[in-house]
């Protein structure tokens, strides 16, 4: 296995222009993220075609899918023979970065929602981790085989449920780090929306209320302490700047808080919450079927991310999250026009692909059957959305919800609301059988996948 991740790597890095021409690489759950110092040097039909490779995507960094798991091995290997040809020039790397830097800033409002969605990118193994052992236990509690008292119980309760209680702490230190301050001071920026002294103060003849704001409000602190921090350490001697800079900045950063962004994140919080609780009342059916019809198109500019803190106001607010269970038949969408395809094509390659892409599809992660599969062929996408809109419709119908934020597709159902369970996995089969019907139907003809001879 370490042999073919290698054998994998070598084949991308020759296609990416070799390692003198890799300015940066990282990865996520399924990307290997590199940016090239010269595009022109990387032969990107090449990259697609390599077996092993599921898709690409070109936006600010060049994206190759690779799959869960499997990226984290491949990209220990890419680093290896990185660092084996010399490692990285970091003169060309600071071109690069200025390059990527100017690119960014051409496009600001797009760059503030893929900051945002970095605030929270690194968090999702954190999360899946504490959801999955959250819903698991208060099922566990809820049928009766523990009693919720007992040691087992609140070890269960205390292991999965304690993120969710710091969990403005590492926000507050993502959301620093994206917009150029220390994280140390993003840290004190989350403590100072969820800290329970706060309780405490009394402001216009009210109390604060520990929490108020939630994510949004420890967002907006931690920008502000970023921004202040920068702004401070222009005007502050060197010798100084230790003890001057974030204490300023953190007074500032505290004072503005409690005025302004305890009340105006709760208020975008409440307002969030009460117009999406209001949409599915009122739309009901109709609103879940837009909902999740639209879910894939987001996923594909990597937005999406950018929707965990509505997902955790809405827990926080309200007790459950009634938007992700919608929001997860876009995936169940896309794995039945996917088995459609396995089905009717004739192209070794392309079943290769399906076949190597399903099961983390059917696990929630779907950016290998979206970029390696879906969306090169076109029409299967849409298809794909429209089976994840009747699934979502299903969702709606139902009021399906969550206890926790996780991985979609079938583990979702670990933390679906106790009784709801059925429902879910009735709703993510319907996703799967509409998707697989629309794209059977009317979604792919053979020679469309040209690309896969």
């Amino acid at each position: 296995m370490a042999g073919e991740n290698k054998v994998l790597a070598e084949k991308i890095l020759e296609q990416l222009g070799g390692a003198k021409n890799i300015a940066n690489y990282t990865h996520c759950m399924t990307r290997l993220r590199v940016t090239p110092n010269d595009e022109s040097l990387v032969d990107k039909a090449a990259l697609k075609k390599i077996d092993g490779v599921l898709g690409l995507v070109e936006e600010e960094t060049l994206q190759i899918i690779i799959g869960p798991g499997k990226v984290n091995r491949v990209t220990e290997e890419f680093g290896k023979l990185i660092d084996a040809s010399g490692g990285i020039d970091l003169n060309e790397k600071a071109a690069a970065n200025k390059a990527e830097i100017n690119k960014k800033n051409a496009t600001p409002f797009k760059l503030f929602l893929r900051k945002i969605s970095s605030i929270f990118i690194p968090l999702i193994p954190a999360l899946v981790a504490s959801g999955l052992i959250t819903g698991i236990s208060k099922a566990i509690i809820q049928a009766g085989w523990l009693a919720a008292d007992s040691q087992v119980a609140m070890i269960l309760t205390v292991i999965g449920g304690g993120l969710f209680g710091y969990l403005g702490i590492l926000v507050g230190i993502n959301a620093a780090k994206e917009f150029g301050g220390s994280p140390a001071l993003g840290a004190l920026a989350g403590i100072l929306i969820i800290n329970p002294a706060a309780a405490g103060i009394k402001l216009f003849g009210m109390e604060l209320l520990p929490g108020r704001g939630g994510l949004i409000g420890v967002m907006f602190a931690a920008i502000f302490i970023a921004l202040v921090e920068k702004r401070v350490r222009r005007y502050v001697p060197q010798a100084l700047d230790i003890i001057i800079t974030p204490t300023v900045a953190l007074l500032i950063t505290g004072i503005v808080t409690y005025l302004v962004f305890m009340p105006l994140g709760g208020f975008i919080s409440d307002g969030i919450t009460k117009g999406l609780t209001a949409v599915l009342d009122m739309g009901g059916v109709v609103a879940g079927f837009v909902l999740g019809a639209t879910f894939l198109p987001l996923v594909v500019t990597g937005l999406h991310q950018g929707l965990t803190p509505i997902h955790l106001e809405l827990i926080n607010s309200i007790g459950n999250d009634p938007l992700l269970p919608i929001l997860a038949m876009g995936g169940a969408g896309q794995v039945g026009a996917a088995f459609a395809i396995y089905f009717k094509t004739k192209k070794k390659r392309l079943k290769n692909a399906i076949g190597g892409a399903l099961p983390s599809g059917m696990l929630g992660i779907g950016e290998p059957l979206i970029f390696g599969v879906t969306l090169p062929l076109g029409r299967p996408f849409l298809t794909a959305c429209l089976g994840a809109g009747v699934g979502g419709a299903f969702q709606a119908a139902f009021n399906i919800a969550t206890v926790a934020i996780g991985v979609s597709g079938l583990p979702l159902a670990f933390i679906i609301v106790t009784g709801q369970v059925l429902l879910y996995l009735a709703g993510l089969l319907i996703a799967y059988a509409a998707g697989f019907v629309f794209t059977y139907l009317f979604g792919f003809k053979d020679e469309m996948a040209g690309e896969f001879d």
